[in-house]
């Protein structure tokens, strides 16, 4: 299911493929992932959104991935995806960021110099919550009208518990 919305297109993926895993083997990982651009810059209009979120979909599909929503605005990327048991978040997370950074300097010339930040937040979903999280990145222009990015991730770093140095966290 795609929605576009005055500043914003979701892309929401409703229809879940099943992940093969070994004989005994079940996992249900729920991961909503998050990054920005580098040094935050305001280049994902929603031209390049609407593109770029089905685009990211299919780097996932590609390895083993169920995208569940992907959505956000002009400076950062939500992600919901379910990861197959034999993929560690961050080599899921290098697969999507590199996979699109290239799309983006192939597909838009003037973009060449494009980079998402160095780092990202990870944090889990349990089953109960997928419903809330996906709304959550379907609210994304709503959300940046009153709150800036940092300000977001600074809040799911708190409510999530984890530690850090504010000074190590931007780049």
């Amino acid at each position: 299911m795609n929605t576009k919305t005055e500043n914003i297109y979701v892309v929401c993926f409703l229809a879940y493929d099943t992940i093969l895993s070994m004989a005994n083997t079940f996992s249900c990982l729920n991961i909503h992932c998050v990054f920005s651009t580098k040094e935050r810059v305001r280049v994902l209009n929603p031209d390049i959104r609407e593109r770029l979120w089905p685009y990211m979909g299919g780097i996932a599909k590609q390895n083993g991935m169920i995208p569940k929503c992907i959505g956000g605005v002009s400076d950062h990327v939500h992600l919901l995806v379910t990861l197959p048991t034999r993929l560690a978040i961050a080599k899921a997370v290098q697969l999507i960021k590199a996979g699109s950074s290239a799309w983006i300097h192939q597909t838009f010339p003037n973009l060449r110099n494009f980079a998402w930040q160095q780092g990202y937040g990870a944090f889990s979903v349990g089953i109960s919550q997928v419903q809330e999280t996906v709304h959550y990145i379907e609210q994304q222009l709503e959300h940046h009208r009153t709150r800036t990015f940092q300000e977001e991730y600074l809040a799911f770093l708190k409510k999530h518990g984890a530690h850090f140095d504010e000074k190590y966290l931007w780049d």
